[in-house]
């Protein structure tokens, strides 16, 4: 048997291995430029994963000259780059080369806490109220103002906190607003249908009234939008002021049962939940959905279009079967006159 040799550069070699009876291809540079680029991550990922911020406030710090990569400043965005061998600082702080495990916080915030990472901040912070020591650097999924309370979201995740943040997601804030007074119906329907602010027209809310004295009112108010004290303004561009504010819930998640100051850590159940409760193709609620007996239901403003609390919570799915079925039910008797009625009016008239 004559063997085949291989003509010119490294004769008498094969140019295949021989592993196991396969014959593979000996490594190439192409190969360990793959490998390399397996490595590479774009500047902005590398940025939210270390909880900065999110990938679009990421390419804002990257654009504005703010971050350095090997004590250079880069501002070209969609540059890539090896954490493994090279160094970032963003405002004069180094970043890890390998980020902690990303982190989840519920907390029930108090009234006078403020939601800031500024270290020159004197007033108490929302991230000093996460007691956790494997926290590592965390931040607030948007904001709640010093006078309010109520649920606020803690992580060192950028990109889920932009997808619970972002309006465009549609995750539902829910909120109990108190103000002077008895509100009338007039201001309640141009809550639901948008005001006018700086930023523009707001895209309506949807409003319960819980109670309506002469001494005080009592709302809850489910918007998915996230303005700057987008609540207090609208209700003072209707003329209350808001006398108190606490957000209830966000998405699925609720603060039932955890006290003022208090936090947990999410699971990953729940962190599922929320990023399956956002989408931007994700349907709006029905306005008539809600788990609030009939009665609370009764006592909302006149008019054909009612509030509802819209937003869902864990364990709530048979309640909120109630309220949509008896919003059906309502909607149906509205939307035009009964059979019976139409069978007696043509009697009538033969």
């Amino acid at each position: 048997m004559v063997r085949r040799r291989s003509g010119g550069r490294g004769r008498g070699r094969s140019p295949l291995k021989q592993v196991g009876g396969k014959r593979l291809p000996a490594r190439s540079s192409s190969a360990r430029d793959e490998k390399r680029d397996q490595n590479l991550v774009r500047l902005n990922k590398f940025l939210a994963d270390n909880g900065v911020a999110s990938r679009r406030g990421s390419d804002e710090l990257i654009a504005s000259g703010k971050v350095l990569v090997d004590e250079e400043p880069v501002t070209e965005l969609g540059t890539k780059i090896d954490p493994s061998v090279q160094t970032v600082d963003v405002n004069g702080i180094r970043l890890q080369s390998d980020p902690r495990e990303r982190r989840y916080y519920l907390l029930h915030k108090p009234a006078g806490v403020v939601c800031t990472n500024e270290e020159r901040e004197t007033r108490p912070r929302v991230i000093d109220l996460i007691t956790d020591p494997n926290k590592g650097r965390i931040f607030s999924v948007g904001r709640l103002d010093e006078e309010s309370k109520g649920l606020i979201l803690m992580t060192s995740d950028g990109e889920f906190a932009d997808r619970i943040a972002h309006p465009r997601y549609g995750v539902e804030k829910r909120y109990l607003v108190r103000v002077p007074g008895r509100i009338t119906d007039e201001a309640v329907m141009k809550i639901r249908e948008g005001v006018h602010l700086a930023e523009g027209r707001t895209a309506g809310a949807r409003v319960l009234v819980q109670r309506r004295t002469a001494n005080g009112s009592t709302l809850e108010v489910t918007i998915q939008e996230g303005k700057n004290r987008e609540v207090r303004r609208v209700f003072a561009r209707v003329g209350y002021k808001v006398l108190s504010l606490t957000r209830t819930s966000i998405g699925p998640l609720s603060i039932r049962g955890l006290k003022e100051g208090r936090w947990r850590a999410l699971s990953r159940d729940e962190v599922e939940a929320l990023l399956n409760d956002s989408g931007p193709n994700r349907e709006p609620a029905d306005p008539l959905e809600g788990d609030r007996p009939r009665r609370v239901l009764r006592r909302s403003s006149a008019g054909r279009r009612r509030g509802s609390s819209g937003g869902r919570s864990f364990g709530s799915a048979r309640g909120s079967s109630r309220g949509s079925s008896r919003g059906s039910a309502r909607g149906g008797a509205r939307g035009g006159p009964r059979r019976g009625s139409r069978r007696r009016s043509s009697s009538r008239r033969r």
